[in-house]
């Protein structure tokens, strides 16, 4: 299984309406992440940072599928004016954040 962080930052003022958002994800989008074999997702925040977690079997292929859907397309422009999400140029996902310990 392989690990997979993130962050953001929620715009100010925001906080309330991203959690909102959340609670009433999309059932589309739900079925999108778990095409992607993405499980065990969590999303935390302090102030205005977001920080994203999940497991996948290939981060690859989650990566694939999620750049593939237009459900996906479609969240992010929803969520564009409640959130600032830095792209990776070349994959078009958040950039991963780099693992600096893990306890199993």
């Amino acid at each position: 299984m392989e690990r997979y962080g993130w962050k953001a930052r929620v715009l100010p003022g925001m906080l309330d309406e991203y959690k909102r958002r959340h609670a009433e994800i999309w059932p589309e989008m739900v079925e999108v992440l778990k095409k992607a074999g993405i499980s065990n997702y969590s999303i935390w925040n302090t102030g205005d940072t977001l920080v994203g977690y999940y497991e996948c079997e290939s981060i690859e292929y989650a990566a694939k599928v999620q750049a593939e859907s237009p459900v996906v397309d479609r969240w992010n422009e929803y969520m564009k004016d409640v959130m600032v999400m830095e792209m990776d140029p070349v994959t078009g996902a958040q950039p991963r954040m780099t693992e600096v310990w893990y306890l199993e």
